[in-house]
């Protein structure tokens, strides 16, 4: 398992070392706009040094354990959402387009999944649940060492969690991601100088989703509780999403609303900004590891709790931003 981590580790450590200096015709650079926090040119190809460095560690377990992390449809999925990612960075193919290619993989991959009695409505439930999630976390990649950390985070708890049920492939999986995710933050990390893409944020937000589904029908942890680890990124998202279009603005281009974004343009800057984000999602993580040992009734108990504190902090963005106006 160490030597899993570490290749995937060192892998992506270097690939992203060599992606962040490398100059070419096929390097995609993100160039700063008035809807950017960034403010210079900055490569944004560093999702495939994740994918590398998480494809090398899955094969130094199946190398040294005979250890099978993820079966086929995942990997197909997780291969066709990267090179459709890699080619929308670089010809920005239509929103219609992306979402009929992510709707089918995800209805591919939901088919292979054994889920018990899944009726007619749980089906189209949960292809739209893994659909938000990849572009979720696409909308949310817009700080530095921000999704690269909620990844960290996120995948570490359910690592700990898995491993503690006796899930040790999906364990190492969560682990090797987490590996991979470190090696790229050491160049992602404010002030960055790689971003992830397209081609790590939609599969880092696939395989949230899948983690979140496959977790709550191996009985290791509630659908809810998996929602809860990556509420840091749910919450400003969705919220976000259903403020624009009530406003009927057109939602699917890119912005600078999120609450993470205000509290950037308001002054805290990259770095506190991070820092509360990374204090919140700790917060989050112990939150679901302790509400995974209650019943039932503790556990929404924990979930109306964090609805409250969501609120406050909502109420408490808005304020600081109206007095900063005055």
């Amino acid at each position: 398992m160490l030597a899993a981590l570490a290749t995937a580790l060192t892998v992506s450590g270097i690939l992203s070392w060599l992606l962040a200096n490398a100059r070419g015709h096929w390097q995609v650079s993100d160039m700063p706009n008035e809807r950017s926090l960034h403010t210079r040119p900055t490569p944004r190809t560093g999702g495939i040094a994740m994918l590398f460095g998480s494809g090398a560690g899955l094969y130094a377990a199946w190398l040294w354990q005979g250890i099978v992390i993820i079966g086929l449809p995942l990997t197909v999925s997780i291969l066709v959402l990267a090179i459709v990612a890699l080619v929308d960075d670089r010809h920005n193919l239509s929103v219609g387009l992306r979402l009929l290619v992510q709707t089918g993989l995800v209805a591919w991959l939901l088919n292979s999944y054994q889920i018990p009695d899944p009726g007619v409505l749980l089906p189209i439930a949960l292809l739209l649940f893994l659909v938000w999630m990849i572009n979720l976390y696409n909308f949310m990649d817009g700080m530095d060492g921000f999704a690269a950390g909620m990844a960290m985070f996120g995948f570490g708890t359910f690592a700990a969690l898995a491993w503690q049920a006796g899930h040790v492939e999906l364990a190492l999986g969560c682990a090797v991601t987490v590996a991979a995710c470190a090696g790229f933050l050491m160049l992602n990390f404010p002030p960055a100088k790689l971003f992830m893409g397209d081609a790590g944020s939609t599969v880092l937000g696939l395989l949230a989703g899948s983690v979140i589904l496959l977790s709550h029908v191996e009985n290791i942890l509630p659908l809810w509780l998996g929602i809860l680890i990556f509420s840091p990124f749910v919450v400003d998202a969705s919220i976000t999403l259903t403020t624009r279009m009530w406003h009927g603005e057109r939602f699917w281009l890119p912005h600078r609303t999120h609450y993470y974004q205000r509290l950037v343009r308001i002054g805290w800057g990259h770095r506190q900004t991070l820092l509360a984000e990374y204090t919140l999602m700790t917060a989050c993580c112990g939150s679901a590891i302790i509400a995974s040992n209650l019943p039932l009734a503790g556990q929404w108990a924990i979930m109306a709790l964090w609805g409250l504190i969501y609120i406050v902090l909502i109420r408490a963005v808005s304020m600081a931003e109206r007095h900063l106006s005055k």
